[in-house]
């Protein structure tokens, strides 16, 4: 599978951030890539850095968000910003390089709960 850095996400990122007001959210710490050939049914992922490296290496902890081409290129520029909405939503207010599961005791991350904050943003 082939990757590049998709500038163009991250800056994107970097407003849904502002916008959204997810203060916990490191921007310089969340790096994005568009993937290619990519084998996987999903328009984008989240990739967090367990804990352990942040340990043991001394390293913050880090987030990538992939695209992928094939499918999220297609998208209508609504659809992607719901998209990538959804991938921030599972970065947990520590910031740890944990995940956030789609359902969890406090939250869910679902099409109802990214079209309410969409919904909200749009105003």
């Amino acid at each position: 599978m082939k990757y590049e850095k998709a500038p163009e996400i991250q800056a994107m990122i970097e407003v849904l951030v502002k916008k959204l007001n997810f203060a916990h959210v490191k921007t310089e710490y969340v790096h994005c890539i568009r993937s290619f050939d990519a084998k996987t049914r999903a328009i984008a992922r989240i990739w967090g850095m367990p804990k352990l490296f942040s340990e043991v290496a001394g390293l913050e902890p880090h987030y990538i968000i992939e695209v992928n081409s094939r499918r999220f290129d297609r998208l209508s520029s609504r659809e992607q910003i719901k998209t990538l909405i959804h991938e921030l939503m599972h970065i947990p207010k520590t910031f740890s390089g944990a995940l956030l599961s789609h359902k969890g005791r406090y939250h869910r991350i679902n099409e109802r709960e990214v079209e309410k904050i969409l919904r909200n943003l749009e105003g």
